[in-house]
């Protein structure tokens, strides 16, 4: 096969005129060409600035733009091409009234979602914006956000928002299964328009072997609707930690707020909190405030996120609040993916908390810190990892075991900590057919003081993902104990 020389870029002249000349969207464009004095030809990347140009035009309001230059001379016999390119913006557009035809929940409600206002630029990636911040708020079966005919005397673009009712109750089951939890399942119930004003109501049980959970809120949408909210909450939360169990009721208000990159969600509690394990019993009465920080992604309009990048939470309480306890907690989790080659990731994963308290034996159960587990360190069972407390053994009527000797049987249990500090690092392969596997190496325990040992465990597992189940399998070797054999972590969740 015998290839001719190739056409070489002789001159490349780009410019926009008009009153968009030095608008930055069109200035990445000239100052970041695809062609350049010296390269070979591509008629494809010439396609490119001139699609780059006129969608940029339309995009972002000048509706009036055209191409005043579109040429591209090739001299056959230098082999040489030169391109002039010239796009005039005319004037930028405006956006105008913005007519809701939708009878669902009130019109100054959904004005709320809107993520532009009337007189700013006309930018149509604002309104696929203010689509979704819509359609997230699961008020509506179908919404159409449409640009109407466009003023050319006035340069101003008015937009129709069409919307037809969604059904008002959603009723959904999840199921699952960790090493950890055992066999897990839900129920959750849905009211998404209590009334006109865009309130809505959700009920969710949820059902393990070591947990039940019942979690009720009310939420009633504030300031921006897609990121603002006042949540009443009130909560049932039975549990086994260790060798502890605990049984919480909380009820108290939540205000969550989203400004730039993070999320901000105050809150206070009441709480009666309930603690046992063998040898005792005790209840605390608290009032809980607490705010919680998180990291959010850019262009965040309240869709769910299975993982934060950050996550920081501090809470506490005191007598003049009337509560029973005092103290305040500072907990801490952060978590990075990094993409290091195609088809390989790193994932770095740590956590860190750390508790003041008058008296830690009258720390609640639920507040205190425990280690071990497939989201922990793996190679250790669930919330293995904790300070250990000597109590005496008792029979069926609760009096003290006596042994041969004459001496009090005792045994140890679990009680958690007031501080906690683990991480993971691990690098996943991307395999076909949805497949991954992953090396990874975890470290942390649970304790009372920060110098107390770390735990190590090291291990291997296979990743399987579909849209509506996700399976890991892992087994992990500790290595801070010699004579501990491996473990296997095995986990899937489904959502029906």
């Amino acid at each position: 096969m015998i290839t001719g020389r190739p056409v070489i870029i002789e001159n490349i002249d780009v410019q926009v005129h008009g009153p968009g000349e030095h608008d930055p969207l069109f200035e990445r464009i000239t100052t970041h060409l695809p062609l350049s004095v010296g390269s070979r030809l591509s008629h494809a990347a010439y396609e490119q600035i001139k699609d780059d140009l006129q969608r940029t035009a339309a995009t972002y309001g000048y509706l009036d733009a055209r191409l005043t230059s579109n040429e591209m001379l090739v001299d056959p016999e230098k082999h040489t091409a030169r391109v002039t390119l010239a796009l005039d913006t005319g004037t930028r557009y405006f956006f105008g009234e913005t007519t809701i035809e939708q009878d669902t929940v009130d019109n100054a409600l959904v004005r709320r979602y809107l993520r532009y206002k009337q007189g700013d630029f006309f930018d149509m990636s604002l309104l696929l914006r203010t689509q979704f911040a819509l359609d997230d708020s699961q008020y509506f079966a179908t919404l159409e956000v449409l640009p109407g005919e466009a003023d050319r005397a006035q340069h101003v673009v008015p937009i129709k928002i069409t919307a037809r009712t969604n059904k008002r109750n959603r009723y959904s089951i999840g199921a699952g299964y960790g090493t950890d939890t055992g066999p897990r399942g839900t129920l959750a119930w849905e009211d998404r328009r209590v009334n006109s004003r865009g309130h809505r109501f959700n009920t969710s049980l949820q059902e393990a072997s070591r947990q039940t959970q019942l979690k009720s809120d009310y939420i009633i949408p504030i300031g921006d609707p897609a990121l603002e909210k006042l949540t009443f909450e009130f909560f049932i939360n039975n549990q086994k930690r260790g060798d502890l169990t605990t049984k919480d009721v909380s009820i108290g208000p939540s205000i969550t707020k989203v400004n730039g990159s993070w999320q901000q969600v105050y809150y206070v509690n009441a709480v009666h909190a309930t603690t046992e394990d063998i040898a005792e019993h005790f209840t605390d009465q608290l009032l809980v405030p607490g705010i919680e920080f998180a990291t959010v992604p850019k262009g965040y309009l309240g869709e769910d996120l299975f993982t934060r990048t950050f996550v920081a939470e501090l809470r506490g309480s005191m007598p003049a609040f009337g509560s029973s306890t005092e103290f305040i907690q500072l907990h801490m989790q952060a978590e990075r993916s990094f993409d290091l080659w195609p088809k390989w990731h790193l994932l770095l994963r740590d956590e860190i908390g750390a508790t003041i308290v008058s008296r830690f034996s009258d720390l609640p159960g639920s507040m205190r810190f425990f280690a071990g587990g497939d989201r922990s360190v793996r190679g250790f069972a669930y919330e293995e990892l904790s300070p250990i407390e000597t109590v005496p053994v008792l029979d069926a009527q609760g009096h003290p075991v006596i042994g041969p000797n004459g001496v009090a049987a005792t045994q140890t249990i679990r009680i958690g900590g007031k501080d906690i500090f683990t991480g993971t690092v691990e690098i996943e392969r991307d395999l076909p057919r949805n497949f991954g596997i992953a090396v990874f190496a975890d470290y942390g325990n649970a304790f009372n003081k920060f110098s107390d040992p770390l735990e190590y465990a090291v291990g291997v597992g296979v990743r399987y993902r579909l849209p509506v189940l996700t399976v890991g399998i892992d087994i992990a070797q500790p290595l801070s104990r010699p004579g501990a054999g491996p473990r296997l972590n095995i986990n899937f969740s489904t959502k029906l």
